[in-house]
This record gives structure tokens, sequence and C-alpha cells, in this order.
């Protein structure tokens, strides 16, 4: 019997797992299918920041994760003698997620978790020793052959196919499609390595600016720490990765004595995204769709918002609730922010991998002068040049972000909420309970009224059901609670709905926001939201 399946993701890593727990958790059949047969034992990917906690939430692994990970309070630039010259500062910053700026974990400890969290539906399994050898695609399936752990070739078919598998993705040259870009050739050396104690000597987290190697140096969670190192001209790999090697260039660090090391070893990075994210009914993530220089900590990331953005619409899809144009605003909406997050990324390597000793003088007194300015200082320290995470165009209302003078209110240009993403307060909720805003949102879509309760104005009842859609009225901070209300802790839902002078707000199950109106616009808001899922 030919297996039939709703999406069969191919890949097992965090993008792959993620997508399939927030896949479980909309209902459908997913297949996992991973060549290996045994979890990766070694850490890869180290940090995360709160939009990825955020992503996590959504598929309701937010707090076991949490638990596993160290928030990273700050992070500097250092001279080649160790001087700072420039400081991040994440404790305390926020940026409306509701979560900490930069958390670093322990990969096979999150791969773990993310496995596990598949169990909890019936409807999806993970297929360890599972290897794709071909797709092939019609109009309404692709059938997939794969080979098993026995070496028997079977066949599968599925709705959707997704290439979770990498930036050496199977998925991605089986559908043909090119990988563009740039490929670094400066070798690094990754070290990780685990502690009974990490001592106080051992930095936060530290880039190490020195022209002669530049390194960066971190602790993390579970007593562990990540050690990165750029080769020199000469060294080779298999001299660099033997345990001497390794002894040597952390000594300055830790005690190579005290440390158990996990990984060594030497890779090289990359700035490449696949030509085209979907063929049909085949699509592309994380480093199967685009690989990034590592300076800005955002690869992972980058893939866990391919997640976010894709599962939902192919979920409505799968429903028949929306035609299949809407997937193609996955691309649409995330190719210019990755683009916009690989530029800054490469532009902080540039910072970080000046190499010409006077040249790298001149950097550091350049920064050391502008941390001195209090607007150049909170630009840097608050990490003001991270792109924010909006679309300019896909499935928001009118399809464009708006933009140009606000009739409604002379002399003013506010910006438009549509294609921006809504703020995570903590509310309280009917029963009194302080929560994250998005824990009482669900998996669907959300309307927020200011002022307003949607649920006496929403026309077509049906429609907002099948969408999954709750609705809240917004109350001030120190209102009652009551049912279908939350309570604004601390206002940042009043300013928000103040700042775009909006009455209601239709906000995606990727909390993204489709569209802020007015009283008045109403019936707007329902037709346009049937209009974007035609």
């Amino acid at each position: 019997m030919l297996e039939d399946v709703d999406v069969a993701i191919v890949g097992a890593g965090p993008v792959g797992t993620l997508m399939a727990n927030l896949l479980g958790g909309r209902g459908l059949r997913v297949a996992v299918l991973e060549r290996e047969t045994t979890p990766h034992g070694t850490p890869r990917a180290f940090s995360c920041d709160d939009e990825a906690m955020r992503v996590y939430q959504q598929a309701g692994l937010d707090r076991e994760l949490a638990q596993t990970m160290y928030a990273c309070p700050e992070a500097e630039f250092t001279d080649g003698s160790g001087r700072a010259f420039a400081k991040l500062v994440f404790r305390g910053l926020d940026f409306g997620n509701g979560f900490p700026a930069l958390n670093f974990f322990h990969q096979p400890t999150l791969e773990a978790i993310l496995r596990r969290g598949l169990e909890r539906f019936e409807g999806v399994s993970l297929r360890l020793g599972h290897e794709v050898l071909a797709i092939d695609q019609d109009a309404e399936r692709v059938r997939l052959r794969v080979r098993d752990p026995s070496g028997q070739t079977r066949a599968l078919r599925a709705r959707y196919v997704l290439g979770c598998d990498g930036r050496k993705s199977t998925i991605r040259k089986l559908s043909g499609i090119a990988y563009e870009g740039r490929r670094y050739e400066e070798p690094w050396i990754a070290i990780s390595g685990v502690m009974d104690e990490i001592p106080d000597t051992m930095p936060l987290a530290r880039f190490v600016c020195d022209p002669a190697r530049p390194g960066f140096v971190a602790r993390g969670t579970e007593n562990q720490c990540r050690l990165e190192f750029m080769l020199q001209a000469g060294e080779t790999r298999e001299a660099i990765e033997r345990p001497e090697s390794v002894a040597r260039l952390i000594a300055p660090y830790v005690d190579p004595a005290k440390i158990r090391i996990q990984r060594a070893s030497v890779y090289t990075f990359e700035a490449k995204t696949a030509a085209q994210w979907r063929k049909g009914r085949v699509f592309l993530l994380g480093d199967a769709a685009h690989t990034m220089p590592p300076f800005m900590g955002q690869g992972l990331v980058s893939g866990l918002r391919d997640a976010a953005n894709l599962a939902w619409k192919l979920a409505l899809c799968a429903s028949g609730r929306a035609s299949e144009r809407l997937l193609d605003t996955y691309e649409e909406e995330r190719r210019p922010h990755l683009l916009a997050m690989t530029e800054i990324s490469i532009r902080l390597g540039h910072v970080f991998l000046v190499r010409d000793a006077r040249a790298a003088a001149v950097r550091d007194a350049v920064f050391r002068g502008l941390d001195r300015v209090g607007r150049v200082r909170k630009f840097i320290r608050n990490m003001e040049f991270k792109p924010k995470p909006t679309c300019d165009a896909g499935m928001m209302r009118g399809g464009r972000r708006r933009r140009g003078r606000f009739d409604r209110a002379p002399g003013v240009t506010p910006r438009y909420p549509e294609g921006t993403y809504f703020p995570q307060p903590f509310v309280r909720d009917a029963a009194g309970a302080r929560v994250r805003l998005d824990d009482v949102l669900g998996t669907g879509f959300a309307v927020l009224g200011f002022g307003l309760d949607p649920r006496e104005v929403v026309r077509d009842e049906p429609f907002w059901a099948g969408l999954g859609a709750r609705c809240f009225r917004i109350l001030p901070a120190g209102s009652e609670a009551r049912e279908g209300a939350l309570v604004d802790e601390d206002g940042a839902l009043e300013r928000w709905f103040v700042r775009y002078d909006a009455t209601l707000a239709v906000v995606r199950p990727d909390r993204y926001v489709f569209g802020g109106f007015l009283r008045a616009e109403v019936d707007q808001a329902e037709h346009a939201l049937k209009l974007a899922l035609r």
C-alpha cells in the first residue's frame, strides 16, 4: 500500500523537528525522514535570540527549553591585548517578545527536547535511517522514493515536501534548485567542551578581535564552553585539531586540564541562498535555503523563522481554508529579511576580522570614541542595527505595507502596523493569572480590540472559527479580569494601539500583524482577510 501523509519533512535537525512540532500541533499527518540512525552528539549551533524563543513557544516547548539555556547578559569586543573597545548589553534588553535577547544552548539537549515533543502527536512519526533517493511531483502530490534502515526501497506520497536537510540538501539537489552566493575560504576551528565548574575568569561572551588570530569565547549552559579561532597561514586541519594544539589555543581563557573537549573541528562558512525556496509542492527551509556568516548568531534562528512562517500556511491550505497561492508568500516574506540579516552578519564580520594591525588599531580607537557618544553607544549596545522582523509584502492587508501620510491626523505620519511583529507583553487572563500574551492567543489567528470587544462586531463567526481565531478585548492596567478580556499589565498593548491609531488588530498565527483597523473598518478587516486567503 502506498502511504499518504500531509507533509514529508526531510531532515530531523532543529528546523525539521520544530516544523514537525508546529504541524503536529495543527493536526497534520507528518513523516520526518532522517538519514542518520542516531542523534548528532556534538554541539554545533550555540545561540538563539528572543524571536527563536517565541517560535519555540508556538510549539509549546519554550518553558522546557528555557530551563536548559543560559541567558547571556552581555558580549564584548576586545583588541589584541584583551582590552574591550565595544560592548553589547543583553541584560534587560527588550525587543518586545517576552524573552531574553540572547540565549546559549547545548544543541544535543535542544534536539532531544524537540524530538521528544513529537511524541505528543499521534499523526507525526520520526523515521531514522530513512534516506530520500528521488522525488517526483504532479499537481496534487509529491512521490518520494525512500531507502529504509533495512536497505529496502519504499514509496511515500505527500501533499508537501519540506527540505530541512542542511546546506548540502538532497531535496534541493533533486529539485534542481541552484545554490548561489559566496564561500569564505578562511578556515576556523570550533572547540566545544564541558567543565565541572566554569571559572569566574571565563568571559561571558567575547569577540576576540586580535588581527593575529580572531576568535570567539563564551560560556554556555550546562557548564559548556565554546571557543572558536581563525587558522593562521600555513596551519592545517590535521595539525590544529590535535589535542596539544587545541590546548594551546584555549589556554589563555580556560585551563586545558579542567575541560573535557567534546568537539574540535575545522570549518568554513558561506553566504548562500537557494535561487527559489518553493518549487511546486517542494519547499526549502533553514540551511537548505540559505546560509550566512556566524557573526550575528542568526543561522539557526533564520531557519526557525522559516518554519514559523510556513507552518500555519501549510495547515490552512491542507484543510482547504486557503488557496495554495498563499504559499507563494513564504519566500516573498522571508527572503528580504534573510538577505538583510546576511548583510549585517557580513558587515559585522568586516569589523571582527580586520587582519592588518594598523587598521585594527584605527578600528579600536574609532569604537572607543563612538562609545563616548550617548546616542551612538545606545545604537551599538542595544543592537539597534539588527534588522527588525518586518515584511514589506505578502499575506497582509492590501498585500503590501502601507506608507505615506495618515490623512485622519493632519501633520502626523505614523508607521503602519501591517507586516510588523506584534508585541508579546505579560497580561492577566480571565482567571487573573499573569501569562505571556501568546499563551492565550492559541495557534490560530487572533483578533484584539482596544476599547472594543471583537466578539460583538465580528460578522461571519464560522469564518473566524474555521481559522481557529480567538477574540479578546484589551483592558487597561488595573482593570478587573473578565471572560473574553486580557488586562494589559504594563500598558504595552495600549501603546501599540495608540501608536498605530487602531482599535482592532488582526494578528496572524506567526504573530505578524495582518492589519490594524478602526472601529468603522471592522467589515473591511473581515473582507480583507477573506481576500488574502483566496
